[in-house]
């Protein structure tokens, strides 16, 4: 196979390993010219428990790709979505008395704030650095004030950040891989930027996202990553209710649900067919019966995702939208009309989305790397440049 410039892309999240290599065509566009999907073993809890299994699966499988494209990796952008980030906002402010606002100032500020982060949070890194928003006179501005006049400047950013311990294993796996990390992007962000991207720039919005034993929020304002929270519960929670109040087995509440047998929005008094249950004991159970417990679940979660959750209290939700990725086709096409009916209820509009491809995946990474994002300042530390020279950088280019 005749390569050009090929890049190595590696994600790491609950359940597999996706190894992904693009390529330039002649048109400069990546194209995907191998991929690969490997259940992910060695991690509990969102941490690394067995380091050198973690380690062997990974460098097994570069080397086999490595072997099939007759080339060695030096670099790898990683992607990740299984580790315990943390979120923390902070606001700096400057009196200016009328002055003019110089580039100084704002140095001023983002020192500052690095510094507090430093300090509170020693045991972390910085894995992303997003301009949430500047505002001269509470006047709120889509760039830098520099040069402008004003009494009062304030500028707010968001920190995502990853524990020092998972940042150290991830940089020695691929080291012991002979391979240098070249960005470290967590996939929330990725999909924050493509919905923004394919919804006409839509730069204030929820996702919410349910599988069947995990549910993911995260919240995108200004075109920033604010917010991310991982729950351990999803559509199995709705299957697991339903059985202990009808008594039910869960393969048998399963085969209702994949045969469509509530696809109606009132069953009133038709029962479950006796078919479904096969070589078990019928049950004389109304359909209406088990499409409420469901509702009354479905309503208790998403109270508990965003309605009721304290980290969006502080929030104006009226009128916000929200990205809603359901695992389970079945579940969604049983139950699609009580997450919208739920939601529009509480003044968010709502969009159903597909889990997001590989290629656009990809193509959404390489153009992040390649020419990064509107509101993100790129925290990468080297010998000639500080943090904050190439925070500064990334914000004045």
């Amino acid at each position: 196979m005749e390569i050009n410039s090929p890049t190595l892309f590696v994600e790491i999240n609950n359940a597999d390993y996706l190894f992904v290599v693009g390529d330039k065509n002649e048109q400069d566009d990546l194209k995907i010219i191998y991929k690969c999907i490997v259940p992910s073993q060695g991690f509990i809890d969102n941490k690394i428990t067995n380091f050198d299994l973690v380690f062997s699966t990974i460098k097994k499988n570069i080397y086999l790709i490595e072997q099939k494209l007759n080339f060695t990796f030096q670099n790898v952008i990683l992607i990740i979505s299984n580790f315990d980030c943390s979120f923390i906002n902070l606001t700096g402010f400057k009196k200016l008395n009328g002055s003019q606002i110089l580039k100084e100032n704002i140095t001023y500020i983002l020192n500052s704030m690095k510094a507090s982060i430093d300090k509170i949070e020693n045991e972390k890194t910085i894995l992303h650095i997003f301009n949430l928003r500047f505002n001269l006179d509470q006047k709120k501005l889509e760039n830098l004030p520099i040069g402008l006049f004003g009494n009062f400047y304030s500028h707010e950013l968001s920190f995502c950040l990853i524990n020092n311990n998972d940042y150290k294993n991830l940089n020695n796996i691929f080291n012991k891989c002979n391979l240098k990390i070249n960005r470290v992007l967590l996939k929330s962000f990725i999909e924050g930027a493509h919905i923004s991207d394919s919804n006409n720039n839509l730069d204030t919005f929820f996702q919410i996202k349910i599988n069947q034993n995990n549910s993911q929020i995260f919240y995108f304002e200004n075109n920033s990553l604010k917010f991310e929270q991982n729950f351990d519960f999803g559509t199995n929670l709705i299957i697991k209710d339903i059985s202990k109040i009808t008594s039910l087995k869960t393969d048998i509440i399963n085969k209702i649900i994949n045969n469509n047998s509530l696809d109606k929005y009132i069953l009133s008094e038709e029962l479950i067919e006796k078919e479904l249950f096969e070589n078990e004991n019928y049950t004389k159970i109304k359909k209406k019966l088990i499409y409420e417990i469901a509702e009354a679940r479905i309503q208790e979660i998403l109270e508990i995702l965003i309605i009721k959750n304290i980290n969006f209290v502080s929030l104006d939700k009226k009128d916000k939208t929200v990205f809603l990725r359901i695992a389970d086709k079945s579940h969604l096409k049983c139950f699609k009309d009580k997450y919208n009916h739920f939601l529009i209820n509480n003044n968010f509009t709502i969009k159903f989305l597909e889990n997001i491809s590989t290629d656009d995946l990809i193509d959404s990474v390489n153009k992040l790397v390649h020419f990064g994002w509107k509101k993100e300042a790129i925290p990468i530390v080297d010998a000639k440049k500080s943090i904050i020279a190439r925070f500064f950088d990334a914000i004045f280019s």
